[in-house]
């Protein structure tokens, strides 16, 4: 629920706040959202910034970097990451700069591979197989090292600096892991893109319990899960809706779980299930129309009847939400009851 100046001002209107308590609750709430992402100019520039750093050190690495060497690549990425230490700690010593210190945390993992990297090259370890830009672009089960490692990091500078954006390379990794795991597990490079698939789903699905768990356990207006629920959607989603099928029921079996994907979405107040759900349903629907009824006269009208008879369910679910919501809590436990209802 997003609160404005205007509404503040309404309920003082009405009585139930004073002009002068409406003004004192406003000023606090603006304080308190600075520490809070949104859409206002200087997030957008930080966000830009952080994001044009990170991607100078991993997507955009040219090749041109492997001209410094392994121990080259090593030290320039160390002190890199000394130099973000260094300014994260400093942020997060001044007030309402909790958003820059994260975005340099997230810079600082990011860095991880590429150190890593450079120090196996020193070593001999990849002796001009591999270079370092390829390890966004290849599947490669050797890529695992320098994943473990930067997983490793994370986790220490989350456990001593609590930022949210930290855990977006934390995510990413996950989703490169996903797929270089598959020729790690069955010793084979030239892997079936069906056992790709299947690994990638249910290792997102594995990424989509923790993220609930993170959820569960950490739920403020600092929001840890993020990340995960959108990578482990992405490995998920992206294995189930990859899978082939020549039956018309296992078609169907899909849609249903992108409907449940967009279910879960409403319950725990995740917009990213909805988005990846409805992509699936839109797809199976899609499915129906060039392919199952591509000759039909009937099916645009049955299609457009139940769009209005989902229409109508949403007004009677509007209606009676209140009481359908706390009947169907009232099946819960006291704490996950708490936990939706914090997500409300």
């Amino acid at each position: 629920m997003n609160i404005g100046r205007d509404d503040l001002r309404s309920a003082a209107k009405k009585g139930i706040l004073s002009e002068e308590q409406a003004e004192s609750l406003w000023n606090f709430l603006s304080e308190e959202m600075r520490e809070v992402p949104s859409f206002r100019m200087a997030h957008i520039l930080y966000y830009l910034g952080g994001l044009i750093a990170i991607g100078a050190m991993t997507l955009f690495m040219t090749q041109g970097w492997e001209l410094f060497g392994g121990w080259g690549i090593f030290a320039i990425s160390l002190a890199y990451a000394l130099a973000g230490l260094f300014f994260l700690a400093y942020f997060m010593k001044k007030p309402g700069l909790s958003i820059p210190a994260g975005i340099l945390g997230a810079f600082v993992v990011a860095l991880v591979p590429l150190a890593i990297y450079g120090l196996q090259n020193a070593l001999g370890y990849w002796d001009g197989d591999r270079i370092y830009r390829e390890y966004h672009v290849y599947i490669d089960w050797r890529w695992l090292s320098m994943e473990l490692a930067t997983l490793a990091v994370a986790v220490a500078l989350l456990w001593r600096w609590k930022l949210p954006f930290m855990v977006m390379p934390v995510a990413v990794t996950l989703w490169y892991m996903s797929m270089d795991l598959a020729p790690f597990l069955f010793h084979n490079e030239d892997l079936t893109w069906e056992l790709r698939r299947t690994v990638s789903l249910w290792f997102g699905l594995a990424v989509l319990f923790l993220s609930v768990f993170v959820d569960f356990r950490t739920r403020s207006r600092k929001d840890f899960a993020f990340w995960l629920y959108l990578c482990g959607l992405a490995a998920f989603w992206g294995g189930l809706s990859l899978m082939d099928s020549d039956s018309e029921l296992g078609k169907f079996l899909y849609f249903c779980i992108n409907i449940f994907l967009i279910a879960i979405g409403a319950i725990l107040s995740r917009r990213a299930f909805a988005v990846f759900g409805g992509f699936g349903a839109a797809g199976y629907i899609g499915h129906l129309t060039w392919r199952v009824f591509s000759d039909s006269t009937v099916f645009p009208f049955v299609l457009s009847f139940a769009g209005f008879f989902v229409i109508w369910l949403g007004i009677r679910w509007q209606k009676k939400e209140k009481q359908i919501t706390a009947f169907l809590r009232s099946f819960l436990s006291p704490e996950l009851r708490n936990f939706l209802e914090r997500n409300d």
